[in-house]
């Protein structure tokens, strides 16, 4: 599941993802953008200064100043922040809360211009430091990857929250299902226990139809095929396959869009702990 690209072709599928983040926030009145998301306790409006966060750390800026008056004392405090990575994202989230819609919005093209030119000022040699990312230590061009999939899967959570249909295939989609789908096998074989021997294929519909094959010996990986019959087939669109890898909805509440064939209690065992990213 790696797809090759160039750091011109990343770096303009970033810009391609702000833009479209923009468009689908901008017609939007404050009652709108207080539109509850899938994600606990975000708003439309808080993942947007998620989103502001990030970009704006990776220019090296602080949060705002905290003002008592308006922001929580505590974030950890919070039943969905469970490490230190969260209670980064939430301090951000709560100092910008505050901001009307529009304001936000000001801020996130501010901060998207600073990028966009600050990736365009990158040399090879800082493009292929090590870094610390959400994976580990990659070069930072691998980061910029990851932060391509994390703006994608946003972008759909602030399109399923307004109930506004996006493009999910194309270039954009593709590289960031490459990001996503990467950590399938681990998933089948961590937690949903998929023993060893054990050959899973997702057949996928939708805008990124396509048929992945896991094979566990020893450790899960993809195969381009199986030398003996599947040992479940699970077939289901690809738009709830990241859904469910997202953690943005239970497989239990979708039963009747996915087919298992097969061994029913390892396809039940794994769509239902297909959930991984933070």
């Amino acid at each position: 599941m790696t797809e090759t690209f160039d750091r011109a072709t990343l770096i303009d599928l970033l810009a391609q993802q702000w833009d479209a983040i923009d468009a689908l926030v901008a017609p939007l009145d404050e009652d709108r953008w207080r539109t509850p998301s899938s994600l606990p306790g975000w708003t439309v409006f808080d993942v947007l200064a998620h989103m502001v966060g990030t970009e704006s750390w990776l220019l090296g800026d602080r949060p705002p100043a905290h003002d008592p008056t308006t922001a929580k004392t505590d974030v950890r405090t919070l039943p969905y922040v469970r490490n230190e990575t969260a209670v980064l994202n939430e301090i951000w989230v709560d100092r910008l809360r505050p901001l009307s819609g529009a304001r936000l919005l000001e801020f996130y093209r501010d901060v998207i211009a600073r990028r966009r030119a600050a990736l365009a000022a990158m040399g090879d040699a800082e493009w292929e430091k090590e870094t610390i990312s959400p994976i580990g230590q990659v070069t930072y061009g691998r980061f910029m990857r990851v932060r391509l999939f994390d703006c994608w899967m946003h972008e759909l959570d602030i399109a399923d929250a307004l109930g506004v249909p996006v493009e999910e295939g194309g270039p954009r989609g593709r590289l960031a299902f490459a990001e996503f789908a990467g950590s399938i096998p681990r998933v089948v074989a961590k937690k949903g226990e998929a023993p060893d021997g054990a050959r899973i294929t997702f057949a996928l519909t939708g805008p990124l139809a396509r048929t992945l094959h896991i094979e566990v010996a020893g450790r899960a990986r993809y195969v381009d095929a199986f030398d003996e019959p599947a040992t479940v087939e699970i077939g289901l669109d690809s738009r709830l396959f990241v859904r469910l890898g997202g953690g943005r909805t239970d497989a239990g509440e979708h039963l009747d869009e996915i087919t298992i064939q097969g061994d029913a209690e390892l396809g039940q065992r794994i769509v239902r702990h297909l959930a991984f990213t933070i």
